[in-house]
């Protein structure tokens, strides 16, 4: 019963200190909170031009929202469109609401900033990402 209590309480101890520390970094699902991102448009599409998902994550945090493109035979990802929310501004200095990544075989190939909240991407600024590793090379 005693390891059962000093268990319980070193999870939600744990938990208190991830919650708190979110709370506290003003972190929500799908908005960055980290001084790391380049807020105008072309420094932040070369910078998430050359990232994995994974790297996404750890700069960017989980998306607002994710949609995933899935083989049929295997269901492996083959690109993902994710959203995120108020982290990149406009020529004006305006956040834009929404800005979408799709994301093609572990790897950035547009990144579109939304005057919206992502369900209509032709109201915004398209970049397409230069494949940094062309075929062939």
């Amino acid at each position: 019963m005693m390891r059962a209590q000093t268990w319980l309480h070193g999870v939600l101890a744990v938990g208190l200190l991830s919650v708190s520390s979110a709370l506290w970094a003003g972190a929500t699902p799908g908005t960055a909170t980290t001084g790391a991102i380049p807020e105008d448009e072309q420094a932040f599409v070369d910078k998430v031009g050359k990232m994995s998902r994974a790297e996404l994550i750890a700069l960017l945090g989980e998306p607002a929202r994710a949609e995933d493109v899935k083989l049929k035979d295997s269901g492996r990802v083959v690109a993902s469109i994710w959203h995120y929310h108020n982290i990149n501004k406009d020529a004006k200095g305006a956040y834009y609401p929404t800005t979408e990544l799709d994301i093609v075989e572990d790897q950035v190939s547009v990144v579109v900033f939304l005057n919206n909240d992502g369900s209509d991407a032709s109201s915004g600024q398209t970049y397409e990402v230069p494949n940094p590793n062309p075929a062939g090379i």
